[in-house]
């Protein structure tokens, strides 16, 4: 039956019949009306890897044992420095279109940011309320 001998299946009514076949046409008769059959094969279940899954979108099971690559390969510097600085220049940029904050102020904090002075937006937001740049 080209399959493992736990996946044959036979019926345990008509074990009689089953033990008078001798030659290998009688097995085949036998597979022909149904008496001997092939049972499905059975894969590998799904289900503890579901369950990882949802544990994971949940932000689970993401510590150190887990992780194959650097932290830079999992989260490029690049990407996390063109994050940070966009939303800090947004944030000036915005700032100063309202004349919140004079053009001689929005430079500096520009190149402040540029230079990497500020962690985020809110360490910038913190810079500025200290030293009363805002008008």
């Amino acid at each position: 039956m080209k399959c493992s001998p736990k996946r044959v299946w036979l019926n345990p009514d008509s074990l009689s019949t089953i033990k008078e076949a001798i030659t290998r046409n009688d097995i085949k008769g036998l597979i022909r009306h149904g008496v001997i059959d092939k049972l499905p094969e059975r894969g590998v279940s799904r289900g503890r890897a579901r369950l990882r899954s949802i544990q994971k979108k949940k932000g689970r099971q993401k510590s150190v044992g887990t992780r194959k690559g650097t932290r830079n390969a999992r989260f490029p510097a690049k990407d996390e420095w063109m994050n940070k600085i966009r939303k800090q220049r947004a944030f000036i940029k915005e700032l100063k279109s309202k004349d919140l904050i004079e053009t001689s102020v929005a430079k500096d904090l520009y190149q402040k940011a540029k230079g990497g002075y500020f962690r985020s937006k809110g360490h910038l937001k913190l810079y500025i309320n200290e030293h009363k740049m805002i008008k």
